[in-house]
């Protein structure tokens, strides 16, 4: 645990700018508004079109909108149809906002770590609208402002690339070397990696956690609150109060 602990500490130290998912580490946005129920809702919108065969059963059955989203962009790249669909998404997303859940210690953390001095910035597959709706609501958005990057229209784009994590960079002015990613699923990680940012994985369970480190995660929390305690000592050490007892 101390090993974990100083290594949290080193790389929180060396974080300018920490690069945020959204829905996981920000917020669960589907925790009343179901996933599955807008997925569903999506497959349901193109059978009802006569495009069912858009998508496979294994695509279906994975139940995750951001899943029906890309599939039918691979078939038909840049179409009407795409557009549509992503703005749907986007609705669903808009209305998920007001019931969404805040991830236990991330409001906290996000202030903390904005008055100890970093750039903070959202990299996400999700609408920025979504965001942006979400951290007004939380007043959060002083936080951020401007660094919101989400989805656009270009959905090759969306993670595992790390298109959304170099707009953070390039708009913070920060190395890739200085920057911090907070996510939570190989995707997240895949695109830290590409984009030469460190990584920090969060797990909300044991499954989640197994999942991250099966894909090379080297520093995992289950809980944001450890990370507000180690910026929170951070702080201390930048107003001259030395380290102390954790």
């Amino acid at each position: 645990m101390k090993h974990t602990t100083e290594h949290l500490d080193r790389t929180i130290a060396g974080a300018k700018a920490v690069l945020w998912g959204f829905d996981g580490p920000v917020c669960r946005l589907f925790a009343a508004h179901r996933s599955e129920r807008v997925a569903a809702g999506l497959a349901e919108w193109l059978a009802g079109r006569g495009l069912r065969g858009l998508l496979t059963d294994e695509e279906r059955a994975l139940a995750d909108p951001h899943v029906v989203l890309r599939a039918v962009d691979r078939r038909h790249p840049g179409s009407d149809l795409v557009a549509e669909l992503e703005e749907r998404l986007t609705q669903e997303e808009l209305r998920a906002v007001d019931t969404a859940r805040p991830t236990a210690w991330a409001d906290p953390l996000i202030r903390t770590w904005t008055a100890v001095g970093a750039r903070l910035a959202v990299t996400t597959d999700d609408s920025p609208r979504a965001v942006r709706a979400y951290l007004a609501g939380r007043g959060l958005a002083d936080c951020f402002a401007p660094h919101v990057y989400g989805r656009t229209r270009q959905l090759q784009l969306l993670k595992p690339e790390p298109h959304c994590l170099i707009r953070a960079l390039t708009a913070t002015g920060t190395v890739p070397s200085e920057a911090l990613m907070i996510g939570d699923t190989p995707s997240d990680l895949e695109a830290a990696r590409k984009a030469g940012v460190p990584f920090l994985g969060h797990a909300r369970n044991d499954a989640q956690r197994h999942l991250l480190q099966r894909a090379g995660a080297g520093l995992v929390v289950d809980s944001l609150e450890v990370v507000l305690r180690s910026v929170e000592q951070l702080g201390r050490v930048r107003r001259g109060g030395g380290g102390g007892a954790r």
